[in-house]
């Protein structure tokens, strides 16, 4: 099993610069795409429906261009679902998720703060809101991977210029240790306790020491002197970890200014 996640950041602008026609060389199972930035009716050219994949989008409906996300899927699945019940988020076009038996794969964009106190409260009111339903994920028996933009670094290792990013939104502590929180012991954190039987951070666990990023600022040469973040992931439950067997980040060709991040998985 094969699953990407990636922030587009504009559908139409990623597949402009090729990203469909990578996706059909990489024969992935899933795609998880976030900030798709269009509405469903917008994407009518059939470079948005890959041959052979199943589509599905929830867009945002608070504005137009905005937000947006996607499950792109090779084998139909038994359920789609869009919503998780509070307006104030699935509004924004920020949740999706494909069911396969008892699998679960879920194309997630949690909130920026970035532009300012406004949305950095949203963001706060997001995360606990959150938790209680990852929390009941964990304990269902079902196994999920959680793909997506969390807006979140996890520690020094996820970020370039770690000391001057204490006081920014996707670098500060409380952000920090409501990830981890979430997160099994795996030495990924910024000292945060992980939790007995929490969710599984793919990449850190397939790489306990790697200093990879999937995001760079298109300020000045962030993404040529890899002054970057990890902030994209694919959380998955403790049963689902044991068949971990490798990842990558595509830095290269550039689609966005976030990297495509591969998971696959032994069956």
């Amino acid at each position: 099993m094969k699953i990407i996640s990636f922030n587009a950041n504009g559908i139409r602008s990623a597949a402009n610069k090729g990203f469909l026609d990578w996706f059909h060389e990489q024969d992935a199972d899933v795609l998880c795409v976030q900030e798709t930035k269009a509405q469903e009716a917008q994407l009518t050219d059939p470079m948005f429906r890959p041959d052979g994949h199943h589509c599905f989008y929830r867009d945002a409906i608070t504005k137009k261009g905005y937000s947006g996300v996607a499950i792109y899927s090779r084998r139909e699945p038994d359920e789609v679902r869009t919503a998780l019940g509070w307006a104030p988020f699935d509004d924004e076009g920020r949740y999706i998720e494909a069911r396969y038996g008892n699998l679960s794969v879920v194309s997630f964009y949690i909130p920026s703060g970035s532009s300012g106190e406004l949305r950095q409260g949203f963001k706060y009111e997001v995360m606990d809101w959150l938790k209680p339903i990852l929390d009941a994920w964990l304990a269902s028996g079902r196994d999920y991977v959680l793909c997506g933009d969390w807006n979140i670094v996890r520690s020094a290792r996820d970020i370039k210029n770690w000391k001057s990013n204490q006081k920014n939104s996707g670098c500060l502590p409380v952000e920090r240790a409501w990830l981890s929180g979430q997160i099994g012991a795996d030495g990924g954190s910024d000292g945060t306790a992980g939790r007995d039987g929490g969710w599984v951070d793919a990449y850190r666990a397939l790489h306990p020491e790697g200093e990879d990023y999937t995001w760079w600022s298109n300020r000045g040469a962030a993404r040529a002197n890899d002054v970057g973040w990890r902030i994209d992931y694919q959380l998955v439950t403790p049963a689902l970890a044991k068949r971990l067997k490798a990842c990558s980040i595509a830095r290269e060709p550039r689609f966005s200014d976030h990297a495509p991040f591969t998971v696959e998985f032994d069956e």
